[in-house]
């Protein structure tokens, strides 16, 4: 119940995600306005990912490796393909991010809003990394990843802007669906 939760979840910040970007540009377009800006305001790579700091969550708690890589994958797979990314790429580098994130075994580190941060923004830029090099390495156009990496840090800080909002509501149904998956399980297996 609990992995089908953080998948719907995911599927619902995913859907967000690929539409934040017009909300972005529409406030980027009111500030440059109030402030009397020439032209449009504009910061590549603001948009955050909504569905990277689940993943970290999922990770950080110490989700069953099996499970957790399922979810993973199955959202970075959706990921590839509303994003239009090339099938595959999102796929493994968020499978990649749960599995560093569980390794990292920083479950009591993460707990204070400032090392959900910290977590977050190194690995938000890890997996830009990541998915630059893969990018560079199997990408059709070479231009691609030139074009891409000065939105790294934008985009690493703008995730780790929204990961308190987004660990709070995965940790409130990571008790919601911890209590109902211990009032369910029999007697003796719980």
């Amino acid at each position: 119940m609990r992995n089908t939760a953080f998948f719907v979840l995911g599927l619902v910040l995913l859907l967000v995600q690929s539409n934040l970007f017009r909300l972005t540009d529409l406030v980027l377009r009111l500030v440059g306005r109030v402030v009397g800006a020439h032209g449009d305001l504009t910061l590549p790579g603001l948009v955050p990912s909504l569905v990277l700091p689940l993943i970290l969550f999922m990770g950080v708690q110490e989700y069953s490796l099996l499970r957790g890589a399922a979810v993973a994958f199955a959202l970075g797979y959706l990921t590839d393909l509303i994003g239009i990314a090339p099938i595959g790429l999102y796929t493994s580098t968020y499978v990649a991010v749960f599995v560093l994130a569980r390794a990292a075994g920083v479950r009591l580190a993460a707990q204070t809003t400032w090392m959900q941060l910290l977590l977050v923004v190194v690995f938000a830029l890890l997996h830009s990394v990541v998915v630059l090099v893969l990018l560079a390495i199997f990408g059709k156009d070479a231009w691609v990843p030139r074009a891409l990496y000065p939105m790294a840090v934008p985009h690493a800080l703008a995730t780790a802007a929204v990961s308190p909002l987004v660990f709070r509501v995965a940790r409130r149904l990571h008790a919601a669906t911890s209590g109902a998956s211990l009032r369910d399980a029999p007697r003796g297996h719980a």
